[in-house]
């Protein structure tokens, strides 16, 4: 016999080809790309999408056709569990894709305006009060006997 024919397809010994004849390597075909994405990216289903994925869940009756449909999808049975509780709560517009992120916060409208009138009386009193200065100064300059008012006991 062929030294070839013995050694089989590319120098391997004879046990390690199959049953079939054919050796792993060429039964497997090519070798997935080892290289992994730095960031993944998120996949993300539409309304469509998902409703017709429950349909199709729903339909199935045999044992194993869900896990089939699941393969088939490269879907993960919680997603189903997540997506029939979204279409029980809400219509068919609710399932579309939702924001992510913190909520925006709502505030008042009668705050803001309470927080623009007090900037704006916080500036007129900073002027006053330079007013004021000014008067001290001149009077002093001037030597006119101001009459001591204290404001802060007014308050």
């Amino acid at each position: 016999m062929d030294s070839m024919h013995e050694m089989g397809v590319a120098g391997e010994t004879e046990g390690a080809r199959r049953a079939t004849g054919v050796p792993p390597a060429a039964a497997a075909g090519p070798a997935p790309d080892p290289a992994v994405e730095a960031h993944p990216k998120r996949r993300r289903f539409g309304a469509e999408y998902k409703l017709r994925i429950l349909r199709e869940a729903d339909a199935c009756k045999q044992p194993g056709e869900i896990g089939a449909l699941l393969r088939r999808e490269g879907l993960f049975s919680s997603q189903l569990v997540t997506w029939r509780r979204e279409r029980d709560r809400v219509a068919r517009s609710g399932m579309s894709a939702r924001k992510r992120g913190p909520k925006a916060r709502v505030v008042d409208p009668k705050i803001k305006q309470l927080e623009r009138e007090n900037a704006k009386l916080r500036r007129r009193l900073e002027r006053v009060e330079l007013m004021l200065e000014i008067q001290k100064k001149a009077s002093e300059m001037l030597g006119i006997p101001l009459k001591n008012l204290d404001l802060d006991d007014n308050d």
